[in-house]
């Protein structure tokens, strides 16, 4: 639950930081560009840094740092709001890398049930990010600044849950029968499974930050509210529910995840064009179609950590390759979509640039999906 509310709930109050801070567009879509250079940049580091302190060490500590990362870009400064949200970028990094690894090593028998868990916790967090940023800003007791701090009492909350966690064995990475890390890492970057697997992960992660970044300030020019606005986009979040928790069971039982690939892109590109067509007496079900889409392509692109690898070591090392080309790709997109929207004063061409996106999505995806190991 603490690796997406700290990052949704910025989307409803984009608008509020803009007119408080006085900044422009593309400054705004940097503040999610930021935790995705973040990830970026980290993500190859954590398995070794995980076999140093072990991953429950690892991961506590990767908590404290978020926390103190939230507390700081709350204070209403330029300077601390760009800080803070590079340490929760930092922080978050950790926790997307281990978890498919941990999921592996210590229940192999039940990695599709535990991956679906653990996305369904994540989207039902990121949905009431989504629904109550805009609420808690409106309340001149808090203001943004109030609402970018909400999300510390989930992580308050994990750092005290996760202590017994630091009293049990330790997950020691190196011990996973994969020694030759220097190898493994050549081996990732001339694997053309590899990169189609860290596209995926980049197309997918660029669809879901700029919908939850944009989306918003998207159906606000379309005449929603945005108190509206920011609920729709929460149905967006729910809607991904069903797909996050069935699609990682589902893809863990086929042979070729190719139909799973079929189904999110056709529901990415319909609500796409809906929006595109400001179709808004149907906006609802756009959400909900792309919520649809955004949880079984975000599942998917998950389990192919696991799927295409044979040790808990290899997901970890395909899960950090992956994340941090996938994110330095996506990193691009949010400040990419404000500057097309203050370039052209329009949102058109970013939402056909959403459309382009999916369909890149679907090529990476669909070689990925083809069973068969790195």
């Amino acid at each position: 639950m603490t690796l997406r509310t700290p990052i949704t709930g910025v989307g409803p109050i984009i608008g509020d930081i803009r007119e408080g801070l006085g900044i422009s567009n593309v400054l705004a879509g940097f503040l999610t560009t930021i935790p995705l250079l973040a990830f970026a940049i980290v993500s190859p580091f954590v398995p070794g840094i995980s076999r140093k302190f072990g991953m429950e060490k690892t991961l506590y500590y990767s908590i404290i740092l978020l926390t103190i990362g939230i507390a700081l870009r709350s204070f209403g400064s330029i300077s601390l709001l760009i800080f803070g949200t590079a340490l929760i970028g930092i922080a978050i990094a950790f926790g997307n890398v281990l978890m498919q690894g941990f999921f592996k090593l210590k229940y192999p028998y039940h990695i599709g049930l535990l991956t679906g868990i653990y996305t369904v916790s994540m989207n039902v967090s990121a949905g009431v990010a989504l629904g109550i940023s805009h609420p808690i800003a409106s309340n001149p007791a808090f203001g943004w600044q109030g609402a970018l701090a909400s999300s510390i009492v989930i992580t308050l909350i994990t750092l005290i849950v996760w202590i017994p966690l630091l009293r049990g064995d330790k997950v020691d990475l190196s011990s996973l029968g994969n020694s030759n890390s220097n190898g493994n890492e050549k081996k990732l970057w001339h694997s053309p499974l590899a990169w189609a697997i860290a596209i995926a992960m980049g197309f997918q992660s660029l669809l879901f930050y700029c919908s939850t970044t944009w989306l918003p300030e998207i159906l606000i020019s379309q005449g929603f509210t945005e108190s509206s606005a920011g609920w729709m986009t929460s149905i967006m979040q729910y809607s991904q529910l069903p797909m996050t928790f069935l699609i990682p069971i589902l893809s863990e039982k086929l042979k070729s995840q190719r139909s799973i690939v079929y189904f999110f892109t056709t529901c990415y590109i319909i609500a796409f064009i809906g929006i595109y067509l400001k179709w808004t007496e149907l906006t609802a079900l756009w959400m909900i179609f792309l919520g649809l889409a955004g949880g079984a392509s975000f599942g998917l692109v998950l389990m192919f950590f696991t799927l295409r690898t044979k040790t808990a070591y290899e997901a970890a090392q395909i899960s950090g390759f992956a994340q941090s080309v996938g994110y330095l790709l996506a990193a691009v997109g949010p400040v990419l979509f404000g500057y097309l929207h203050d370039a052209t004063l329009s949102w058109n061409l970013p939402i056909l640039l959403f459309i382009v996106s999916s369909i890149i999505l679907f090529v990476a995806s669909f070689i990925s999906a083809k069973e068969r190991y790195l």
